[in-house]
C-alpha cells in the first residue's frame, strides 16, 4: 500500500527548527521526538538558515509597498468625490 504524504503546518516546522538552532538535542533525538527524517529536520534548519536575512528585509519592503498602495487609493478617493459632485450637480 501507498502511504499518504504528510503536510506540516508552519508552525511545527518552525518549532523543530527552532529545537534544532538550539542543539540541546541531535538532529537524530529530534526526529525521532517528532517522528520525522533526520533529512527533512536538515533540510528545513537549512532553508531556514538560508531565508533569515530576508525576514529582515522583507518587513521593509512590506511596509513601502503599503504606503504605494494607500497612495494610489487615496488618488482614487478623489477622483471618486470629483465624479459624485458632478453627478450630484447634474441630477438637480
Amino acid at each position: 500500500m501507498t502511504q499518504k504524504r504528510r503536510k506540516f503546518k508552519p508552525e511545527f516546522k518552525a518549532k523543530v527548527v527552532l529545537e534544532a538552532l538550539k542543539e540541546h538535542e541531535t538532529i537524530e533525538a529530534l526526529a525521532k521526538k517528532y517522528e520525522l527524517a533526520p533529512n527533512q529536520i536538515s533540510t528545513w534548519k537549512a532553508l531556514a538558515l538560508k531565508n533569515l536575512n530576508s525576514i529582515f528585509s522583507g518587513e521593509e519592503k512590506n511596509e513601502k509597498k503599503n504606503d504605494f498602495d494607500i497612495d494610489k487609493l487615496f488618488v482614487q478617493i478623489g477622483k471618486l468625490q470629483v465624479e459624485n459632485e458632478f453627478l450630484k450637480k447634474k441630477l438637480f
